[in-house]
């Protein structure tokens, strides 16, 4: 098998792969069997005046020898042999099957960290317990609807809270940095689950929220095929410990559950299991996030402003962006986050009083509207250091959103114009705030630090000189957004994943502050659970 990197196809081109790698390879078409696709990313540079490309890296079978076309090729290194693919994970725990552990391992939480590491541990015959406290995604669903129509928030299952984890209410990105081998491995479990098949080879794959309902109950029907046990409605409110570490997990209506071994995966919004370790002594720190709004602008911009006269084609579908910005005074940094095409800003609140925002988009993209976050770093000396100071720095300004949009969850909303000038009350937007159940024309520096409102008014028109009418006068920004990752961090072991403080728990994925989206939970899941077995001698 030959791998051709970078092979740059003009997105108009609509061929057959097999008669473009006949053509890069100097073969002729039909000796080119088949091709697959590895990678595949937009090229919208237009050097030159260059037309918008897809870059591929393809793997090509062919009735010619390898060996004589990799000759024929020496001095260029974007032909070569295609690795080996290694075996799956999944695969060699199947055969790797030993005795149940004595005590069944607990996971807790089943987002996208505790949905993997219950799958790899069922799958190595474990019998997994999992509690969730939030109830089944299609219970989810329907209770997240009511509260976005109005109706009074479920602090126990809502968008931070119930199966699938806060991943399942977004865009389902499954972007992550790095090149581990184990995201093969997440991606192949999604595919099996009913995720799209492009994902597997899409630079910036996603699955959408509509598909991630169905792929999420897929992962949970797997888990218990296998031997697991997924209770919902099963809040863990404490640890009970002993001299040698974790003796048993109690649940809020009163049941202890005897185990030696929790799989921490609680997500970024538990705050009362933080107060609950941090009271139990488990080994915590403070961590920086980032704070700010979501922006809304019309797709059709953001499309122009990436593909120019192509914006719009089918092919390319709804474009995104990604965007930076370093006060050179401060060095605090502005980025956007959870950039959502064709999306829509959602109501992602946990607590009563408390107001906060999120984006989501389902696999269409086909809302008109792009979201993103505008995010500003924190630092742990920007609320004092202490474990919990950043809990109580989100639900600060958590609070004052919800208090000055006037409560029932209604969004403070300005318009980019207003907001750069210092008033309120233009309402003339260029496109309706997404946001449900409804939104109130506010000051957002009645709801943010001041730190935050002073970077983001320096970093918005450098963002505008990146894409033109981004910092338009009535593009509207909703506040507020504080739940971009984890405020703390659980200390565990590098190699180990045990918590350093506290033998039998393994704090994993973003709740623990080592992963920051879904592809990055799920991995550090996976490896959780494959630390668990190497721990005790399964693998």
């Amino acid at each position: 098998m030959i791998r051709i990197s970078e092979l740059s196809v003009p997105f108009s081109d609509v061929r057959p792969l097999e008669e473009i790698a006949a053509e890069r390879l100097s073969l002729r078409r039909d000796s080119v069997l088949s091709t697959t696709v590895v990678r595949r990313a937009v090229d919208a540079r237009r050097r030159h005046g260059a037309p918008i490309c897809f870059s591929y890296v393809l793997d090509v079978e062919t009735e010619e020898s390898e060996r004589n076309i990799l000759a024929k090729f020496r001095r260029d290194k974007k032909i070569a042999a295609a690795p080996e693919s290694a075996p799956s994970v999944f695969t060699l725990l199947t055969e790797k099957k030993t005795a149940l552990p004595e005590k069944r391992p607990v996971i807790v939480g089943f987002g996208p960290a505790g949905m993997f590491a219950s799958l790899a541990l069922a799958t190595a015959g474990c019998e997994p317990l999992v509690l969730e406290r939030g109830q089944d995604v299609d219970a989810r669903h329907a209770a997240i609807e009511r509260f976005w129509s109005g109706e009074s928030l479920d602090e126990d299952t809502n968008v931070q809270f119930g199966e699938g984890g806060a991943g399942t209410f977004s865009d389902g990105k499954l972007t992550a940095r790095g090149g581990d081998p184990l995201q093969g491995d997440v991606i192949d479990a999604f595919i099996r689950a009913g995720a799209p098949e492009e994902i597997r080879y899409m630079a910036k794959p996603h699955i959408g929220t509509d598909r991630l309902r169905g792929v999420v109950k897929a992962i949970r029907k797997e888990v218990i095929r296998r031997g697991g046990e997924i209770r919902f409605s099963a809040r863990m409110e404490d640890l009970e410990l002993g001299t040698e570490g974790v003796r048993a997990v109690r649940l809020s209506g009163g049941e202890r559950i005897g185990t030696d071994a929790v799989l921490l995966a609680i997500g970024h919004s538990a705050r009362d299991t933080y107060r609950m370790l941090y009271e139990n002594g488990v080994a915590m720190e403070a961590k920086a996030f980032a704070v700010g709004v979501r922006i809304e602008h019309p797709q059709e911009w953001i499309d122009r402003a990436q593909y120019g006269e192509d914006a719009g084609n089918p092919r390319l579908g709804a474009a995104d962006y990604a965007l930076t910005f370093q006060d050179a005074v401060t060095g605090r940094g502005t980025y956007s986050f959870c950039m959502c095409p064709g999306g829509q800003v959602v109501a992602a609140a946990s607590e009563s009083g408390r107001l906060t925002t999120n984006g989501m988009s389902l696999y269409a993209r086909d809302s008109g509207v792009a979201n993103a976050a505008l995010l500003v770093q924190v630092r742990p000396e920007d609320f004092g250091g202490g474990v919990l100071g950043g809990v109580a720095f989100q639900r600060e300004y958590e609070a004052a959103a919800f208090r000055i949009a006037g409560g029932e969850f209604r969004a403070p909303v300005q318009s980019v114009g207003d907001f750069l000038r210092g008033t309120r009350g233009s309402g003339d937007f260029c496109i309706s705030p997404t946001y449900r159940p409804g939104v109130a024309l506010c000051r957002l520096d009645d709801c943010l630090p001041p730190f935050v409102t002073r970077t983001l008014r320096d970093a918005l028109p450098a963002f505008d000189g990146k894409i033109a009418g981004f910092a338009a006068p009535d593009v509207p920004m909703t506040g507020v957004e504080m739940r971009s990752s984890a405020p703390c961090r659980i200390l565990r072991d590098r190699e180990s994943f045990v918590s350093v403080s506290t033998p039998g728990l393994y704090p994993v994925g973003e709740g623990a502050g080592y992963a920051g989206g879904i592809m990055s939970a799920a991995v550090d899941g996976l490896k959780a659970a494959l630390a668990f077995l190497k721990k005790m001698g399964k693998i």
